[in-house]
């Protein structure tokens, strides 16, 4: 059975049916996603959700102060609410609807998911304890968990396989447009407004986002860089043959292993890092959000793309490249890591996490586009979403939350020693794993990546 829109103005209308045959989605115009303007216009708003995405999930770590100040959270209950929690949901909402995205008409999967956690991050504003914070964030979670599977799938059904690592580069760059606008606006807005104001100010844009989505952006053909499934059922159609096919791709499992000790220490650094210089440096929230948005912005975003960018060129000459270069970035990145975690000039700090947090953003679009190689394009929502699960239970679930029991646990007098060690553990441990896994990586990519799993 074949879906087809029906046209209203620029929208192909929603249509959320299941096609249990994975029948390729009929587009309204086939040919709109051939004009280059179109494509990139697509990838722009792409990338705008993914900025939405960050600019909610980061507004609670620059206001945990002022949270925790209010509230008399521990740095656990921060870590948990910003960590664990958030993870858990995160990872296994993305699951299913990943399943969802790879039958139905993804467009309308991320505008929906964009409207639930834009509405969820509002009511963060309203929380009076703990509890109703902690069920708010998870709420937040449950949305983000339908944005990036799904965007990843179209986004590999508009662009080609050799221009594909540069395209998702360009929409991981929206993870360093949220971080630079959560961290400004949500500074500014803490200190002049306070907390509870920042979280629905912030929040609620999200909702004319989505409606701007499904004007605007119509769902691609699938497919049109991949070969379609066959009618028969294959092996790994159910999502446990999915998951143990991948598990049993040798590549993908010390990558995805990889790419969550990364995250442990960038989660376990970069969610914590405005604590840190508050109470390290004793500057203002809004300060901090100002230098860090900047520091964060810029170095990831020039990061990202360049990464992108870099991978696309350099697999060309050995596909090996896509490991060896996140292999790369992350050991070099650990360096400027420990001299900003060590010393105490301010500025110094800020200019060499501009540097620390290029280079460590350097992995990703070469780990995400890797990731999609070794899976026909049948599986690749389905492939993001498991290598999601595994990098984020660890990275995003364990990360924070590990740093705060540890700071915890080594309170000292000086108000930020205690978390400038537990950061230093996170980003050693994290980040010394991942090249390891990394480079085991590259013994198998070449095999697995001509034998894909379909």
């Amino acid at each position: 059975m074949k879906k087809i829109a029906k046209p209203f103005g620029l929208s192909v209308g929603f249509v959320f049916e299941l096609d249990s045959s994975n029948t390729q989605t009929v587009e309204l115009t086939p040919s709109s996603y051939d004009k280059p303007a179109y494509r990139h216009f697509v990838l722009l708003m792409l990338m705008l959700v993914y900025m939405f995405n960050f600019l909610d999930r980061q507004l609670l770590v620059i206001l945990q102060e002022s949270i925790k100040e209010e509230m008399g959270f521990t740095d656990t209950q921060l870590g948990m609410m910003s960590g664990f929690a958030f993870a858990c949901l995160y990872v296994v909402c993305g699951i299913p609807i990943a399943r969802l995205a790879d039958r139905s008409n993804r467009r309308n999967v991320i505008a929906v998911s964009l409207a639930v956690w834009s509405l969820m991050t509002a009511l963060c504003g309203m929380a009076q304890n703990f509890v109703q914070m902690l069920l708010a964030r998870m709420g937040v979670a449950i949305g983000e968990a339908g944005g990036t599977p799904p965007t990843l799938s179209m986004i590999s059904d508009i662009y080609p396989e050799n221009k594909r690592a540069t395209a998702m580069s360009v929409y991981t760059s929206g993870i360093y447009l949220g971080v630079f606008t959560g961290f400004v606006l949500g500074g500014w807005l803490g200190q002049a407004y306070g907390w509870r104001t920042a979280f629905i100010a912030v929040g609620l844009p999200g909702v004319l986002m989505a409606m701007l989505l499904c004007l605007l952006v119509k769902e691609p053909t699938r497919y049109r860089f991949g070969t379609p499934p066959v009618a028969k059922k294959t092996k790994h159609e159910s999502f446990g043959g999915v998951v143990r096919g991948l598990w049993n791709t040798t590549t993908f499992r010390y990558v995805a292993l990889a790419g969550g000790m990364a995250s442990f220490a960038s989660f376990g650094m970069g969610n914590w890092m405005p604590s840190y210089l508050i109470r390290t440096f004793d500057i203002s929230i809004a300060e901090v959000g100002t230098w860090l948005g900047l520091a964060s912005g810029l170095g990831g975003i020039i990061g990202t793309i360049g990464g992108g960018m870099m991978v696309d060129k350099l697999k060309l000459s050995d596909r090996r490249w896509y490991v060896w270069l996140a292999a790369a970035v992350i050991l070099s990145s650990g360096v400027f890591v420990f001299i900003i975690l060590t010393t105490d000039h301010l500025y110094l700090a800020l200019a060499l996490y501009v540097v620390g947090m290029g280079l460590f953003a350097s992995w990703i679009p070469a780990v995400l586009a890797l990731s999609h190689g070794l899976v026909s394009a049948a599986f690749r929502a389905q492939v993001t979403a498991v290598l999601f699960f595994v990098i984020n239970i660890i990275g995003m679930g364990m990360g924070p939350a590990t740093v705060g029991f540890l700071s915890d646990m080594l309170a000292t007098s000086e108000p930020g020693e205690s978390l400038r060690y537990a950061m230093l553990s996170a980003v050693i441990f994290g980040g010394g794993l991942a090249v390891y896994l990394f480079l085991r990586a590259s013994r198998t990519l070449i095999h697995d990546m001509d034998n894909v799993l379909s």
